[in-house]
């Protein structure tokens, strides 16, 4: 193909575009705030979205037993992926163990993440009171509550976490 063509057909592709960009693709269908309420589960500090339910570290250890310790080690130590307990007073030394209970702000954030990401193979799979219960054992380990303690959507949220003044705030406009 001589240069004078391709530069022809390119001129012809660029002046095409726009018309076949303009038109709408068509795919899916527009989502109701019903489609939305199962991925709408994002939890605060505050606790602001926290579902019914509650859980004891001691209900929590059968769950943290059958679906986490695998990965994170009996008792949230030891396992192929994140050391979940420990770490205390680490943070400002030379090779800081980031954990929940040395590292993690708020409690309510824990329960977040282990409502959305956790097991990892099968994320959202858990109910909330086993959230609830896992987050006991996990804070319990980490000696932020009692074995007995209840976690629920008021419970949770008065927590202070031993590194909750370690942040510094980032006010958003």
């Amino acid at each position: 193909m001589r240069w004078v063509d391709r530069l022809m057909f390119c001129v012809w592709l660029l002046s095409a575009t726009p018309a076949w960009c303009a038109e709408a693709v068509h795919f899916g269908q527009p989502l109701t705030p019903v489609d939305v309420v199962p991925w709408d589960i994002s939890i605060g500090p505050d606790g602001a979205g926290l579902p019914p339910g509650s859980g004891t570290a001691v209900q929590g250890e059968t769950v943290f037993a059958t679906k986490c310790q695998a990965c994170h080690g009996a008792k949230g130590v030891g396992g192929p992926n994140d050391t979940l307990v420990g770490g205390a007073g680490t943070l400002a030394g030379d090779k800081p163990l980031k954990t929940v209970g040395s590292y993690w702000p708020y409690a309510t954030t824990l329960f977040d993440y282990v409502r959305r990401a956790m097991p990892w193979d099968h994320p959202k799979s858990l109910t909330s009171d086993e959230v609830y219960a896992v987050s006991a054992y996990i804070l319990n380990l980490n000696g932020i509550i009692g074995p007995d303690d209840v976690l629920d959507a008021q419970s949770l949220p008065k927590l202070k976490m031993p590194n909750r003044e370690g942040f510094i705030p980032f006010p958003r406009p």
